[in-house]
């Protein structure tokens, strides 16, 4: 039998090099895609003063103990002891933007990270703790110092 193809001939170590860039590279394509929604999102710092008209109706959820708004990269609540308190928008487990306040703590959605209402971490994912801010309440505004 005579075929008229002609087939490249290698050896075994040539084959298994070229499979292994191959691989790499498919490799390097499908976790580089992957990873993106790992990405940090960190914001700026807080601003030196940040203030709250607590009688404005977009401030409404901090009349109520375990309310919270978020403002310029803060989250503002109103503990269960009726103390005004305010952290970082920011996880310092991954970078994700989305610390929220339920519970009587501050948590992270993304992974799960919680914290106290002074800052420390509650599990392993938030072990590195969040900054807080000093509050202070005059007549109706709520002031936030960084």
């Amino acid at each position: 039998m005579d075929h008229n193809t002609k087939a490249d001939n290698i050896n075994r170590h040539e084959f298994l090099r070229k499979l292994g860039f191959a691989g790499s590279a498919l490799a390097a394509v499908y976790f580089g895609a992957n990873l993106q929604s790992c990405t940090n999102e960190r914001v700026s710092p807080a601003p030196t003063n940040l203030t709250l008209d607590l009688t404005a109706s977009e401030n409404a959820a901090l009349k109520n103990n375990g309310g919270y708004v978020v403002k310029d990269g803060v989250v503002i609540a109103k503990s269960n002891t009726a103390e005004y308190i305010a952290a970082t928008l920011t996880c310092s487990h991954e970078g994700k933007n989305q610390i929220m306040y339920q519970s009587d703590h501050f948590y992270c959605p993304a992974h799960g990270a919680k914290y106290d209402n002074t800052g420390k971490g509650l599990n392993s994912e938030g072990k590195k703790g969040i900054r807080v801010y000093t509050t202070s309440l005059a007549s109706n505004i709520l002031t936030i110092t960084a």
